[in-house]
C-alpha cells in the first residue's frame, strides 16, 4: 500500500495536562491491523522470515527504558532465553550486566545482535518456543508485555511524536501525535525493507480495531484519561464508516478507512458470519420486486380480497361474543405477541390474515393511470 493515503485526524486537549493537545490518526487507530508474528509474518528481510522485525536489535530511548528492561533480564532463566550469557566460569557473573546483552551503535545503546538477530529472539526449535524472550517471560509471569520490552518494541507500529505549536497570539502548546509507525519511521533504510506489516493486508486481520486491541500500549503512551477521550472519537469515526458503507456512499470509504483494512475486508475488525435461519416461511410476495400486474391477475385479486373481507367479518362477529375483547385485539398488529406469549417469538398468522396480506399486495401492484 502507498505511504501517502487519505487520513482522518482528531485533535483534543489532554484532560490531564492543559499545556498539551493530542493529534490522533483515526484512520490507523480504527484499522484492523494486528501482530502476526509466527502466523504469516514474512519478516522485514526476505532471507530471515523467522525474525519478524527483530533482526536489527532495539535502541533504548533513555536511561529509564534501559533500567526497566535490565530488571526483567535479571529474572530470565536459561530455559527461557536461548542466548542467555550465563554466570561465567566461576558462576559469579550477573547475567544482566550491560556488557552481556547490549552494545553501542552511533553513540546510543541497543540490544546486541547475535547470529543475525536480536539477542532476545529465541529461534525456531528452542524448547521454550520461538519469539521474544522478554515478551514470553511477561506472559509467563502474568505481567503486561509492554512493561518488559524496550519502548521501541512494544510501541511498534504505533508512533508517538512531539512538536511545539506556535500560535498567532504568541502562545504555544505541545502537540503529541499518535499515528502509524510506517516505513518512514525507520529512517531512510525503511524503504529498503523487503516486507513491513502495517501497510500489508496480511496483517489487517485483527478481531478488534487497533485502539481496542492495543489498549494497554495506548494508555501507557497517552494516559488513561486521554485514552478514554480517544475511544469516544474512534467510536464516532467507526459509526461514520458504518453509515458510509450504506448504498450510495461507498465512495467515501477510501477517505475514512485504512486501504489495507479495506482490501482485507475487515473494516471494524474481523467478524465471524453467523448463518441466519428462518423461523417461519416468509409471506409470499413480501420480498419480491414491484412489477405490473395484468388485468386477469387484478380481477382475481379483487375476488380474493372480497372473500377475505367476508371471512374477516364473520370471524369478528364470532369473536364479539366474548364481550368485545376481540375488537380491541383487532387493533393490534398481527405480528405483535399476545398475552402469555414469549416476547421475541414469531406468531403464526391466521389463514385469513395471510390471504388478506396476499390480496392487498397484489392489489397494490395494479398500475395507476394518470388523469
Amino acid at each position: 500500500m502507498p505511504l501517502d493515503i487519505a487520513r482522518t485526524w482528531a485533535e483534543f486537549d489532554d484532560p490531564a495536562n492543559a499545556g498539551q493537545r493530542f493529534r490522533a490518526d483515526l484512520t490507523w487507530l480504527t484499522s484492523s491491523w494486528t501482530c502476526i508474528f509466527g502466523a504469516g509474518c514474512r519478516g522485514i528481510y526476505a532471507d530471515r522470515p523467522d525474525d519478524g522485525c527483530c533482526t536489527l536489535g532495539a535502541h533504548f530511548t533513555d536511561a529509564d527504558d534501559l533500567t526497566r528492561v535490565r530488571a526483567v533480564v535479571a529474572e530470565l532463566g536459561e530455559d527461557e532465553w536461548q542466548h542467555h550469557p550465563g554466570h561465567g566460569r566461576r558462576g559469579d557473573k550477573d547475567p544482566s550486566r550491560l556488557s552481556a546483552w547490549t552494545e553501542e551503535e552511533d553513540d546510543t545503546r541497543k540490544t546486541k545482535v547475535v547470529d543475525g538477530a536480536c539477542i532476545f529472539l529465541n529461534r525456531p526449535g528452542f524448547p521454550a518456543g520461538a519469539g521474544c524472550a522478554l515478551h514470553q517471560h511477561a506472559v509467563l509471569t502474568g505481567s503486561p508485555p509492554h512493561e518488559a520490552k524496550p519502548d521501541v518494541c512494544w510501541q511498534l507500529p504505533i508512533r508517538r511524536s512531539y512538536r511545539t505549536v506556535e500560535q498567532p497570539d504568541d502562545t504555544s502548546y505541545l502537540e503529541v501525535t499518535i499515528a502509524e509507525y510506517d516505513r518512514r519511521g525507520w529512517g531512510p533504510g525503511g524503504h529498503d525493507l523487503d516486507w513491513y506489516c502495517s501497510s500489508n493486508t496480511e496483517a489487517h486481520v485483527g478481531a478488534e480495531p487497533v485502539y481496542r486491541s492495543n489498549r494497554a500500549e495506548l494508555t501507557a503512551l497517552m494516559g488513561p484519561e486521554a485514552y478514554a477521550a480517544l475511544v469516544v472519537r474512534c467510536e464516532a469515526h467507526l459509526d461514520t464508516v458504518k453509515r458510509a458503507r450504506s448504498a450510495g456512499a461507498r465512495q467515501l470509504i477510501p477517505l475514512l478507512v485504512h486501504p489495507a483494512t479495506v482490501q482485507a475486508g475487515t473494516v471494524g475488525g474481523r467478524r465471524t458470519r453467523v448463518p441466519r435461519k428462518l423461523v417461519t416461511p416468509p409471506v409470499a410476495g413480501a420480498n419480491e420486486p414491484a412489477h405490473p400486474v395484468g388485468s386477469a391477475s387484478t380481477a382475481k385479486a379483487a375476488r380474493t380480497a372480497k372473500s377475505a373481507k367476508a371471512a374477516a367479518k364473520a370471524a369478528a362477529k364470532a369473536a364479539g361474543k366474548a364481550g368485545g375483547k376481540a375488537k380491541a385485539e383487532q387493533r393490534v398488529h398481527p405480528l405483535t405477541p399476545g398475552k402469555g406469549q414469549r416476547k421475541g417469538a414469531v406468531p403464526v398468522l391466521p389463514a385469513t390474515s395471510v390471504t388478506a396480506v396476499q390480496a392487498a399486495t397484489s392489489a397494490a401492484r395494479k398500475p395507476r393511470r394518470s388523469s
